[in-house]
């Protein structure tokens, strides 16, 4: 650990569009190599020059300048106010920009926090363009620039629907004075579904569904809160969350885990197809859980539980030796002559019956827990960092499946009551991700609080992003939502 449902499935990575490929460039190694036992070093080639790119034609020029002015319904950030059409070296360099920001991000990984560890990766946009000039075919390099998956396009059309509500004027708020139709009107705005016989309570239990609430079908204070979030705010969300969505690569392993951070939800994927998803417990806001991309390659049965020192000294040491040995804990020596806490394994462990281990550098995994009443909230950010799950057993079972020695006997090697580690038939990809902004194929877009704040700060670096990229461009303005 560190300091740091089916409406749940939405938030989750939705099935692939389409795999594209695209153009992509190796650098060249960056040190020396030496010779096998000759002691000498081997000259470091030539670094080969960018891709030249051949001189667009007027109606190449025309066209690109009006794929630029599109940004805005990518939710890219503007890059400048253009008072004309740009030409030649100019429109090139915007077009190359352009396109690294729709593959890989506007925002450079060099201004990433270090716990936002799921990287793009490198593209070089020179050899597609090129490419696309010579052979006439701009647009359709222009097309495979985004990324292929459902829940990207779903969110560029609910970017849309928001944008247009902003152009309208938005919303105004409600309170628990509102009348039904104001209530009813309101959500609407939102839910396309909403007719004018539909029970009240049913349309708000579908907006606390949304959002992720408990679904009471009573305006109550979170669904208030919930429902005057500002349209400027939702459409802020919908851009970050488009923006990791270009982080994502390319393609995923067909079998693979997916942890929603930010809803709290697992969901298991084999053959493509999710086939299990359970409730979680993710990082509290002090205890952030990490965004990364790993492979769970063994599941440790009965762990002991080796306190992390920063809670040991934050949470443990201070109750003293006498409570700690009391309530099962062990103090043990360390090599450094220093002394550390380890909880056996047991049921009262707080790591449970199960542990599912993939490297990583924060020291995270998923585990099974004792406490199992948190399950049953609709807020479930509460772990120092790592993922508890609802139904480990299960997930476990469906893991080692592949294997006969092991199918089935999970519950049998945790009756046995001693630590050992199952290596898995196959490592099985694990991806931990935040969605606090994911929509239907109708564009309607749920959303989710965002516990770490890391929207609002991912709206800033691509805000300043976007103006370094063109220091000539006049300043932005605060708000994401800004327009090409």
């Amino acid at each position: 650990m560190i300091r740091f449902p089916a409406p749940a499935l939405i938030g989750l990575l939705a099935q692939p569009l389409a795999i594209l490929p695209l153009a992509a460039q190796t650098p060249p190694p960056a040190v020396a190599p030496t010779l096998p036992g000759s002691g000498m070093v081997q000259p470091i080639p030539a670094l080969r020059p960018p891709v030249p790119i051949p001189p667009l034609s007027a109606a190449q020029e025309a066209w690109a300048n009006d794929w630029l002015k599109t940004g805005a319904a990518q939710g890219l950030m503007a890059r400048q106010k253009r008072s004309g059409p740009l030409h030649g070296e100019a429109l090139v360099n915007a077009m190359l920009d352009r396109a690294r920001a729709l593959s890989t991000g506007r925002v450079d990984t060099a201004d990433f926090l270090d716990i936002w560890a799921l990287r793009p990766e490198p593209f070089d946009p020179r050899p597609g363009l090129a490419k696309a000039v010579t052979e006439h075919g701009l647009e359709q390099w222009a097309n495979r620039l985004t990324p292929p998956w459902a829940g990207y396009e779903t969110l560029r059309q609910g970017l849309a629907r928001y944008e247009a509500i902003r152009d309208q004027g938005g919303w105004q708020p409600l309170s628990a004075a509102s009348s039904p139709d104001a209530v009813r009107k309101r959500i609407a705005m939102e839910d396309p579904a909403v007719t004018p016989g539909e029970s009240l309570t049913d349309v708000v239990q579908r907006a606390q569904r949304r959002y992720g609430l408990n679904p009471t079908g009573n305006l109550d204070t979170r669904t208030l809160a919930a429902l005057n979030v500002s349209v400027d705010d939702r459409i802020a969300a919908i851009m970050a969350n488009m923006e990791r969505w270009r982080w994502m690569p390319r393609s995923l392993p067909v079998n693979r885990v997916q942890v929603n951070i930010a809803a709290a939800v697992l969901t298991l994927f084999e053959g493509d197809q999710p086939v299990t998803s359970m409730r979680a417990v993710t990082g509290s806001p002090d205890n952030q859980t990490p965004m990364l991309a790993s492979s769970i390659h063994s599941i440790v049965v009965n762990p002991p539980w080796n306190v992390p020192m920063s809670i040991a000294k934050r949470e443990l040491f201070p109750k003293g030796r006498a409570t700690l040995i009391r309530q099962g804990y062990k103090i043990v020596k360390t090599p450094e002559g220093g002394e550390r806490i380890v909880q056996p394994a047991g049921p009262n462990s707080a790591l449970g019956r199960l542990k599912f281990d993939f490297n990583n550098p924060f020291a995270v995994y998923l585990h099974d827990t004792p406490a199992r009443g948190k399950f049953s909230s609709y807020d479930r950010l509460a772990s120092h960092g790592c993922i508890r799950l609802e139904k480990p057993v299960a997930l476990a079972e469906q893991m080692v499946s592949a294997d006969p020695d092991l199918n089935g006997q999970i519950q049998n090697l945790i009756d046995e009551g001693k630590t050992q580690r199952v290596s898995l038939p196959q490592n099985v990809a694990v991806y931990l991700l935040y969605w606090t902004a994911f929509a239907n194929n109708d564009g309607v877009v749920s959303f989710r609080n965002d516990p770490y704040g890391w929207d609002k700060l991912l709206a800033q670096k691509i805000e300043a992003s976007s103006s370094r990229a063109d220091p000539t461009a006049a300043p932005a303005a605060a708000s994401i939502a800004s327009k090409d």
